[in-house]
């Protein structure tokens, strides 16, 4: 053998070596077409599953390496991965469906991945509690009752309508959950919360409160400024106006609807199809991430609180995102209760996309004008089946259960992707995802049958 032949051989030998060491080391792992990516998230507690994913290792398990980065606003966020800038992100529920059907911004965003059910409070200025308080009634422990309903709230908005002065209250983005479920506590207490149409997107007409967009972040000082007397946020922004003695969470979204969904991990339909294994393997790690976040009965809570509190995931103080983190919730301060659900990310399949969750959605978007004609069943479940992709989430449990990373029976196998129907909401109207239309009628305020909102009257009928 020549030298030039005993070199050459040498050196491919040792790119050999380089190629083998680089390819992903775990057993099981895909062969993913993009390694590196850039994840964005709003500080939030519940961004919690793409922060676990990173520091447990899950995202490198599946030879992914992750940047998380916090954005400013629900829009800039979602503009950012359908410009590309982001690979993918923590999102509103809302989000991929309103982008899907134009309301806003219109692009193709899809979810593989529910982020959580629960994890949101309405809370209100001590001024408003206690005009508010005098009308709850009482338990045997001299403490108000819960679920608190907005009956205790109409007659406070009431006066503020006699004196002229308006009712403002905060929510996070006009196609989120906060918005919907804020909407929903409103309404069945007979507060109007307004409506939207295709030439007034402020969703206020006819309101009796006015809700508009307050960052979560800056909830609890807008409060305090007297801007708002009240808003709908994720944690741990209402457990803050607590620890600063400037307003009582009243009631949590999960006593306004049991285990509500929440946040989506989006990403524009494009990716999916152009880096399927990419997008199957980040599935795989949210999940792994979801399930060490509940397992044994929540026992890694108080580390995931710890990762959580650093500055560069949600940067608040420990002890207040353990106030709702670890299974308590404390409403006027000192009125700390155990709400084991509060915060929940995998138990009860919380990270399956249900096509039920996502017409629920839709179900509000026609209720309050954001959706302004009356579209028929079938739309629903097709708009539900165009956005929400549980093919790809089902693949990756499949995938996880064969390598023993979880167990079969920890997954929904077999579902039709519609959850039973249910009456566990705080008004005890009964939901049923395969008839969204039976269900808009059913409530008493909001759009009904072929209405719409047309200058500053509801029309039809």
């Amino acid at each position: 053998m020549t030298d030039a032949v005993t070199k050459r051989f040498f050196l491919l030998s040792s790119l050999a070596v380089m190629v083998s060491f680089a390819a992903p080391a775990v057993a099981g792992s895909l062969p993913v077409e993009k390694d590196e990516l850039k994840l964005g998230f709003i500080k939030l507690t519940d961004m919690a599953p793409l922060a676990i994913a990173k520091e447990k290792g899950f995202f490198e398990d599946e030879g992914l390496y992750v940047t998380l980065e916090p954005q400013a606003n629900w829009k800039v966020l979602l503009d950012r991965v359908i410009t590309g800038e982001l690979d993918g992100a923590h999102m509103l529920a809302g989000q991929p469906l309103a982008a899907t059907i134009g309301f806003g911004t219109k692009a193709d965003i899809v979810t593989p991945f529910s982020m959580d059910l629960n994890g949101n409070a309405i809370t209100v200025s001590n001024a408003v509690w206690n005009e508010m308080k005098p009308k709850i009634p009482v338990g045997p422990d001299g403490k108000p009752q819960h679920p608190i309903k907005a009956d205790a709230l109409k007659p406070v908005v009431e006066r503020y309508k006699a004196e002229g002065k308006p009712f403002n209250l905060g929510m996070v983005f006009p196609v989120s959950t906060h918005n919907y479920e804020l909407r929903y506590w409103l309404a069945a207490g007979g507060i109007s919360p307004g409506y939207y149409s295709p030439t007034d997107v402020s969703g206020q007409i006819k309101a009796d409160a006015l809700l508009s967009v307050t960052p979560p972040p800056q909830m609890p000082a807008t409060l305090e400024a007297g801007t708002i007397v009240g808003y709908c946020v994720g944690e741990p922004w209402n457990q803050a106006a607590v620890f600063k003695g400037i307003g009582v969470p009243v009631v949590t979204d999960d006593e306004i609807w049991k285990n509500n969904p929440e946040k989506v991990f989006g990403l524009t339909k494009a990716f999916t199809q152009k880096y399927p294994n990419t997008t199957l393997a980040l599935t795989k790690a949210l999940i792994r991430a979801a399930r060490w976040l509940d397992e044994n009965n929540n026992a890694n809570r108080a580390e995931a609180v710890q990762i959580l509190s650093k500055p560069e995931y949600v940067g608040a103080d420990p002890k207040v995102i353990a106030n709702s983190m670890t299974g308590t919730f404390e409403y006027e301060k000192g009125d700390k209760r155990p709400v084991p659900d509060f915060n929940v990310f995998f138990r009860y399949n919380a990270t399956y996309p249900f096509y039920s969750d996502a017409v629920w959605s839709l179900t509000q978007m026609r209720r309050w004008g954001q959706i302004p004609e009356q579209k028929p069943d079938a739309w629903y479940a097709q708009t539900a089946k165009d956005v929400y992709k549980p093919e790809i989430y089902m693949k990756a449990a499949e995938s996880l259960v064969e390598e023993g990373k979880a167990k079969k029976d920890e997954f929904p196998f077999g579902t039709d992707g519609y959850k039973p129907a249910t009456s566990e909401f705080i008004d005890g109207v009964s939901y049923d995802g395969k008839k969204p239309n039976a269900y808009i009628d059913s409530l008493p305020i909001g759009l009904k049958g072929n209405q719409k909102v047309e200058g500053n009257q509801i029309t039809g009928g």
